[in-house]
């Protein structure tokens, strides 16, 4: 039998964190061997784990150890610091008997003047790595190879490394002897050490881009699709010639669009050395489907023919569960654009962007899309560790942070605003993706581990209300960036943020009481019920009138009520059928921000108006969800019209063109037009519920749950609809029509013809 694998503080009680004394933008590599008490070829198995204060890549004989990129990824660094383990058996049995292990160090974001407004947060001003080798020998013996001031250090040729500015890789230095550097040692809390628990970030497509010349004489390359990772470039240029590449998001007027980057230079520099080289920027990464080359040696249009220039796709491992298509082929870009823009800003955390100088854990975005998530890729994993950190941040702060990890924090002095109170929607991250999560997968024990953080942010909340019972009080973002929102003030929206903020937080507390009763926490699930049910009575008894009117007579409040469940049933129809005339009145352009897009369709469809809804999703003059589309958007916008019709950058200080939250409209085509819904929580049966509507002729979706693939189809044929679905072995189904009736399905393929 293998021996046991220790606790991590014990198996890195002998490592030390290793740094040294360089440039702050030089990756350094520290190096360290170890002569085996055995033949290489007789040993049994041999493990790395390796951690770091900043990103590392590590090699064994000099062979890289994995495929993953920018390791140990981004925790709360306060209390979790990912190790990362390596079988790297056969790098071992194929070399000698002296095993060497490389270790390249970058700042990532341990050092990476993270934020925005020039706040350069940084949770140290030097960083360090640390790493064990265990080698299992064939008769048991262990032998282990830990971090030391023994190890050595030098320098590479990367000069400059940040994730915001870019990479600098000088290839000369590649053929010239390293600069040694002392080796130091920093402090390392073993205590915070803890097993890899979110998806590695690899490589996955690579995409080849067009050239053309812009007005001012500028080379720029397009790669077709807005994506997050970085070029890698195959070059043979004269020695000391310099190639720089800046990476942009859109053109404006056919030049790069570099603006909305604001103090991001996202720029790499590739110096030659005189023979052929392969430049990859490793320790940064950009969002980008343009960049501008200049210093290219020789014919650049030749080196693109020739595929010599080349975007790898980066982000977080995650397994594609969720498909839509359907007649239109700009609501089909419109589901690309959101997994797009998921795969983007799921790179070790939920980010709200992936190339300007924040790409932060915003709690908000999350919480808006997280279902849309959940429907779309396996999330389970990537997202409960995100939610570990968010119930750590959140234990230490008293507060949901506004970005998980809070990097923030670390420069509340410079921020415009600090969080002195909770706040709705971005704390309600704390319930709403854990009930994403519950619905997507019904796993109890990651429900257990998430409750902790829901009962912190309800109990936050409590003690700031009103007399009334009401969230009417303190800060709030409430429906950010409302289409109505002048471009200097994104806050500005015409729902009461009252409204939005006890809205929120009767779905928070509802659900909080459903997950206690789940836990068969007896005690909590009626403290939490009955809270909710305050709060429903606090919400009628002040923002609805006797006719139904909710205050501010906005889409957005409209959605929230009606879909959170707020309203009194005898008024129900009556909020239906304003929002309606609302969504009518707006010419069917979208009307609300980050707390109302999510619902609003839902809010529609599910109470009698479902021709709203359609005719909603389909507008396509601005705002609407398809003029991005029409605009030649590849991924989901942070404002409706972050370009404007004439091809010019919205000129608000915040313009991002990959952000997923708007996409959350996606969840509905999901579950709504393509009509499969949980019906319980991880799919331990399913709803078919497909809502045929007019503008289009035909809608599928299929979705890998964790009981099997369900597939649903509708089809126009005349008069009539036709409908195919496929049921999974052993989960008991049913099929509603839109009038309401239904029946219930066994495993396999089915078809109905239904009179429309």
């Amino acid at each position: 039998m293998p021996t046991p694998t220790p606790a991590l503080p014990e198996l890195f009680a002998e490592a030390q964190l290793l740094s040294a004394d360089a440039d702050h933008g030089a990756v350094l590599l520290f190096t360290g061997r170890v002569e085996l008490d055995a033949p290489a070829d007789q040993i049994r198995r041999a493990t790395l784990w390796t951690t770091a204060h900043g990103v590392f890549e590590a090699t064994v004989n000099d062979q890289p150890t994995s495929d993953a990129v920018l390791n140990p990824g981004w925790t709360a660094y306060e209390w979790r610091l990912q190790v990362i383990e390596d079988d790297v058996t056969d790098l071992v049995r194929g070399g000698d008997n002296a095993v060497e292990v490389g270790l390249r160090l970058g700042n990532g974001w341990w050092r990476g003047d993270l934020g925005f407004l020039g706040a350069e947060a940084n949770y140290g001003d030097r960083i360090g790595v640390a790493a064990v080798l265990e080698v299992e020998h064939g008769d048991g013996a262990i032998q282990r190879l830990s971090t030391s001031p023994d190890w050595t250090c030098t320098t590479t040729d990367t000069v400059a490394n940040s994730l915001y500015n870019g990479q600098t890789i000088d290839a000369r230095l590649r053929h010239e002897p390293a600069t040694a550097l002392d080796v130091t040692t920093l402090d390392l809390d073993r205590e915070t050490l803890v097993a890899q628990a979110s998806p590695p970030v690899r490589r996955h497509e690579v995409l080849r881009p067009t050239l053309s010349t812009s007005p001012s004489g500028a080379q720029l390359l397009d790669f077709g699709q807005n994506l997050v990772g970085w070029l890698r470039v195959s070059v043979d240029g004269p020695a000391g010639a310099e190639i720089t590449l800046r990476h942009a998001e859109v053109l404006e007027h056919g030049e790069l669009g570099v603006r909305p980057l604001r103090g991001a230079r996202a720029t790499d520099a590739f110096v030659c050395s005189g023979q052929p080289e392969v430049f990859e920027p490793t320790f940064t990464f950009h969002g980008f489907r343009y960049a501008e080359v200049s210093g290219w040696p020789g014919d650049l249009a030749a080196a693109v023919d020739y595929g010599a220039i080349e975007a790898v796709v980066v982000h977080s491992e995650l397994e594609r569960t969720g498909w839509f298509e359907c007649s239109d082929d700009q609501v089909n870009q419109l589901v690309s654009n959101s997994i797009w823009g998921q795969k983007g800003n799921f790179l070790s955390v939920p980010t709200d962007c992936p190339q300007r100088d924040e790409r932060l854990g915003w709690t908000g975005d999350i919480a808006a899309y997280a279902a849309t998530a959940a429907g779309q890729f396996d999330v389970a994993d990537f997202l409960g560790s995100w939610l570990v950190d968010l119930e750590l941040e959140t234990r230490h702060s008293g507060l949901v942070p506004n970005v998980v990890p809070d990097a923030l924090k670390l420069v509340a002095h410079k921020m415009p605003f600090a969080m002195k109170t909770p706040t709705a929607i971005w704390g309600d991250a704390s319930v709403w993706v854990p009930q994403a999560l519950w619905w997507a997968y019904g796993n109890p024990a990651r429900l257990d581990e998430q409750y902790s953080g829901m009962v912190q942010h309800l109990e936050g909340v409590e003690k700031v209300l009103s007399p009334t019972g009401l969230w009417d009080t303190g800060f709030q973002f409430a429906d950010w960036l409302d289409p109505d929102a002048p471009p200097d003030d994104p806050a500005a929206a015409k729902a009461d943020k009252g409204v939005v903020a006890t809205a929120s937080l009767y779905r928070s507390a509802s659900f909080t009481a459903e997950a206690a009763r789940v836990l068969g926490l007896d005690d909590d699930a009626p403290r939490w019920q009955q809270f909710a049910d305050q709060t429903k009575a606090a919400f009628v008894e002040h923002y609805v009138s006797e006719n139904g009117q909710v205050l501010s007579d906005c889409a957005t409040v409209y959605a929230l009520a009606l879909h959170f469940g707020l309203m009194p049933d005898d008024l129900v129809q009556a909020a239906a059928d304003r929002l309606a005339e609302l969504v009518e009145q707006a010419d069917h352009r979208v009307s609300t921000g980050f707390a109302g897009t999510a619902f609003v369709t839902w809010a529609l469809s599910e109470h009698g108006h479902p021709e709203s809804a359609y005719r909603l999703l389909l507008e396509r003059e601005c705002p609407s969800w398809l003029y991005p589309v029409t605009m030649g958007a590849t991924t989901i916008w942070e404002r409706w019209d972050s370009m404007l019709p004439d091809g010019s950058i919205n000129p608000g200080e915040m313009t991002s063109f990959n952000h997923y939250a708007l996409g959350a409209v996606c969840d509905w085509l999901y579950q709504v037009v393509g009509g499969i819904r949980p019906g319980a929580p991880g799919y331990a049966s399913v709803l078919l519920a497909p809502v045929p509507g007019e503008g289009l002729d035909w809608a599928k979706a299929a979705r890998q749950t964790p009981r099997g693939r369900v597939e649903c189809a509708w089809r126009r044929d005349g008069d009539d609809i036709v409908v195919d679905v496929l049921v999974p072995d052993d989960v008991p189904a049913v099929l509603r029509r839109p009038g309401g009736s239904q029946e219930e399905l066994g495993a396999g393929a089915h078809q109905r013809r239904w009179t429309s």
